[in-house]
C-alpha cells in the first residue's frame, strides 16, 4: 500500500474485515496469469538438470493474504511481498512468512514502490490493489519489465472506480470549507490510475504482449453503514492518518461522510449494492 508523498497508517484488521470480497478480483487476474517459462520455476526438459526456483514478487503484498494465494498456485516458488506500511508488513510476515508446502517461501520486505528496481531475475512481478497509491506508476513498468526474465509476465490489478459517489463524495468532503485547511492539501492523494487502453497502450509500447480488461463487481454489503465500514479500510486511510490525534474531528467528518453516503447508497431489501469497479492487465514479456 503506498501513498506520496506521505504514507496513510493502515489498519491491516480493518481491510481484512471484507477480505473475501476484496480478494475476488486477484483470484480473477491470478486465473488469468500464464504459466512461468521454463527454467523459472516451469517444466524441465528431460536431462536439462533442476530449474532454478521460481522467483515472483508482489508488490503492494498488504497483510499478505493473497500473497499466500500466489504460493497455493506456486508452492515451489520464492515468492517476496514487497509494502511502505509497517503494519501491513507485522501483520503478514507473523501469519504467513516461511517454507510453503512445495519446497519454496514466503518473505516480506519494506520498500517504497516508487523507489522499487528488481534487485534480481523475477519470472512473474504481480501487485494487487496497490499501484494506485503510487504517483505516476505506469512511467515505472518499463525498470519492472526489465526484471523480468524473457518470457516472464507482469500483472496487476487497481480500483477504476474514482469516479463513484464514494470516491466523489470524499473528495467533495475534502474540499469543502470546513476541511480544506486540514485535509485539501499537499498530502492529498492525486488519481493517476489510467483508462485500460491507456494501460494497454504502454505496455505495448514496452514490447509487451498484454491483455488489459475492465470488471464492475456488484458487492452485497450487510451491516449498518457498510460503504462506510468498507471503505475505512483503503479510501479513508489518507483521512484517518491525517485526524489521529483529534478524535472530535475524527468523529465530526466520518459523520458528515456516512450521512453523504447514506444517500449515495441507500439499504435495499437484499443489504446495500456497492458497484466496485477493477482495471485488470496481465504482460508478458517477450522471449
Amino acid at each position: 500500500m503506498h501513498s506520496a508523498p506521505s504514507v496513510p497508517t493502515w489498519d491491516p484488521a480493518q481491510y481484512l474485515r471484507h477480505a473475501g470480497l476484496r480478494g475476488r478480483p486477484f483470484l480473477d487476474l491470478l486465473a488469468r496469469v500464464p504459466e512461468p517459462p521454463a527454467g523459472d520455476g516451469g517444466p524441465v526438459m528431460p536431462g536439462s538438470g533442476p530449474a532454478a526456483p521460481l522467483r515472483i514478487a508482489d508488490l503492494g503484498c498488504g497483510p499478505g493474504n493473497v500473497t499466500a494465494l500466489i504460493a497455493d498456485r506456486w508452492p515451489a516458488a520464492r515468492i517476496t511481498g514487497f509494502d511502505n506500511s509497517r503494519e501491513m508488513l507485522d501483520r503478514a510476515g507473523k501469519e504467513y512468512a516461511g517454507p510453503t508446502a512445495g519446497g519454496g517461501a514466503l518473505d516480506f520486505r519494506a520498500a517504497d514502490l516508487t523507489r522499487w528496481t528488481p534487485g534480481e531475475p523475477y519470472g512473474l512481478i504481480l501487485s494487487n490493489a496497490a499501484l494506485q497509491w503510487v504517483p505516476g506508476h505506469a512511467d515505472l513498468f518499463a525498470g519492472w519489465l526489465d526484471g523480468l526474465v524473457p518470457g516472464g509476465t507482469f500483472a496487476f490489478q487497481v480500483p477504476g472506480n474514482f469516479g463513484s459517489p464514494s470516491h466523489t463524495l470524499l473528495d467533495g468532503l475534502r474540499e469543502s470549507p470546513r476541511w480544506r485547511a486540514r485535509l485539501a492539501g499537499p498530502d492529498r492523494p492525486v488519481n493517476t490510475v489510467l483508462d485500460p487502453a491507456g494501460y494497454l497502450a504502454r505496455l505495448m509500447d514496452l514490447g509487451c504482449t498484454a491483455d488489459v480488461w475492465e470488471t464492475t463487481y456488484v458487492q452485497r454489503l450487510t451491516g449498518e453503514d457498510p460503504v462506510l465500514d468498507w471503505v475505512k479500510g483503503t479510501a479513508l486511510r489518507p483521512v484517518l492518518t491525517a485526524l489521529a490525534g483529534d478524535p472530535e474531528a475524527t468523529e465530526e467528518f466520518l459523520g458528515e461522510y456516512r450521512d453523504l453516503l447514506r444517500t449515495a447508497y441507500p439499504p435495499g431489501p437484499h443489504g446495500t449494492l456497492f458497484p466496485f469497479r477493477r482495471i485488470f492487465a496481465v504482460a508478458r514479456k517477450e522471449p
